[in-house]
């Protein structure tokens, strides 16, 4: 049996919840305050952040390595792309998300407001660069639900709260995100805590 350790507001941790109720496989998920964390938090991952995946003799931590993880041990529905070029575009995609996107999450959450204001600015340019995709595509890497919109969903679902306001020319990237909202798993994973999130 798996277990995730899981902050209740953590978008990192999100995304591991999503993973796991696509597969639709056998796992607890152990909810976390991250602003109380217990002490055994810091003892499985150095960094003392979530989420941290236990099975059995193993512990994972940090998102995308737990998702692929997860991926290759239970390959359906796959989640990464099988072909080696596309799943090598697919982990640069990853590695843009976190460099682009959210490593502005702590700014956000923490920040003082001139940090906060520059943050929602980041992130806002950086989504709309994006919505052209999806007037031509359903998901990040065509019609098939992949890893990456695993990746990004969790920001998706917390633009309001973090008071990201994107202009009219994102709205092909509102639509997508509608479609992500839909899906069975990304409303099984949200907790009590991300419903409130969104108006």
């Amino acid at each position: 049996m798996m277990n995730l350790y899981s902050g209740t507001t953590c978008p990192f941790s999100q995304r591991c919840r999503i993973v796991l109720y696509e597969k639709g496989m056998d796992f607890q998920i152990i909810d976390i305050d991250v602003y109380n964390k217990p002490e055994d938090i810091a003892v499985m991952n150095p960094y003392n952040r979530l989420p941290v995946l236990v099975e059995r003799d193993l512990v994972l931590y940090e998102a995308n390595i737990i998702n692929e993880y997860i991926d290759e041990r239970f390959p359906h529905p796959q989640l990464m792309p099988a072909d080696p070029v596309m799943r090598a575009r697919a982990r640069l995609f990853l590695h843009n998300f976190e460099v682009e996107l959210f490593s502005h999450i702590d700014a956000l959450e923490e920040g003082n407001q001139k940090q906060q204001d520059k943050a929602r600015q980041h992130v806002s340019d950086r989504l709309v660069e994006l919505s052209p995709v999806f007037q031509k595509q359903r998901f990040m890497l065509g019609d098939e639900f992949s890893m990456l919109d695993v990746a990004i969903s969790p920001l998706l679902w917390r633009l309001d709260y973090y008071g990201i306001a994107l202009p009219k020319s994102a709205a092909p990237l509102m639509k997508y995100a509608e479609r992500l909202f839909s899906r069975p798993a990304f409303i099984e994973a949200l907790t009590p805590s991300e419903k409130v999130m969104r108006k």
